[in-house]
């Protein structure tokens, strides 16, 4: 099979529901890419004269973006590209493309789609692809804790993580946080020293490699956004002692993170935080429909993995 470097998928979505139709247009584009696959997903509700809460379709946004992701990602995975780069975009129908980091040699469409493409893509060889079939699944409903009474967006939002090969699990993370917050995004990346117990930690990523990543991958998905991301030392980073932040974004996996953040804030009279928590990146989520459910627990986006498979390939 011949390998693109870098290819886009630029898809136009109805709406926040899972586009299960994309899938077949996905799945092709990651068969054909070696280094690095740009997911552009329009939606016209995302235009700023829509007015739509950001928070109210939490959940709507990250199943949307956890099954695009984990379709590329399993993909990658089973054809042994585990260092893959994807990224996915989630833009207004009338917003601009960013300036790409890596020049795409192709560009995918699904079969019917006729949103112009952008400029900067006008010149690409473009495959149409045919639209997968869409199950009949229930409308998704609004998640506990972000519903119509939270404002849409938070001035300050602030997330941490270790960030160690940046993969499709960290981008969701990442991606979420930005989606919320309107100002500036504060990510703690966790520091080398904290590190030395981690499986594989000879091949993890030194810290400025982890905080470059981070970097580069907001500054794609939303460019606007100021970034500040800080080495931390310990669960609280910023958050133990910034008043300004309003919003805290975890994983279940670090919700007790997220309590003794609360924790640590009551006893020093900041204010509370907002807490959203990614649940659907977890092997044992329910919030997908169970075949999307049942494909996520076998794609593997752990940086752990990640390592194991450079030192396989390593040995």
């Amino acid at each position: 099979m011949d390998l693109m470097e870098s290819a886009v998928v630029y898809a136009t979505l109805p709406s926040l529901a899972v586009p299960h139709f994309l899938a077949t247009t996905i799945v092709h584009a990651a068969q054909h890419t070696r280094s690095h696959l740009l997911i552009v997903l329009l939606v016209d509700l995302l235009n700023p004269d829509r007015a739509l809460s950001h928070t109210a379709h939490w959940n709507d946004v990250q199943q949307l973006l956890t099954f695009v992701y984990v379709q590329a990602t399993k993909v990658a995975q089973d054809m042994n590209k585990i260092l893959m780069n994807v990224d996915v975009l989630l833009l207004g129908s009338n917003d601009r493309l960013p300036e790409l980091p890596v020049a795409p040699e192709s560009v995918y469409r699904v079969e019917g789609d006729t949103l112009p493409l952008p400029t900067s893509l006008l010149d690409l060889p473009t495959e149409s692809v045919s639209r997968a079939p869409s199950p009949d699944v229930p409308p998704n409903a609004l998640p506990s804790g972000a519903g119509p009474q939270l404002p849409s967006v938070f001035p300050v939002v602030a997330l941490g993580g270790t960030f160690d090969h940046l993969h499709a699990g960290h981008k969701i993370l990442l991606s979420m946080a930005a989606f919320i917050a309107s100002t500036k995004l504060i990510v703690g990346v966790t520091s080398d020293t904290l590190l030395t117990r981690k499986a594989h930690a000879a091949v993890l990523e030194p810290l400025p490699v982890r905080v470059s990543a981070v970097h580069a991958f907001l500054a794609l998905f939303k460019p606007g956004l100021e970034r500040d991301i800080v080495p931390i030392s310990d669960v609280y980073g910023p958050t133990g002692w910034d008043a300004n932040i309003q919003a805290l974004v975890v994983s279940k996996e670090t919700a007790d993170g997220a309590r003794a953040i609360a924790t640590h804030r009551a006893a020093h009279d900041l204010p509370a935080l907002q807490t959203f928590t990614i649940d659907v990146i977890s092997a044992s989520s329910t919030n997908l429909s169970d075949a999307d459910a049942d494909v996520l627990k076998k794609t593997k986006m752990s940086s752990t993995y990640i390592r194991e498979w450079i030192v396989n390939e390593n040995q």
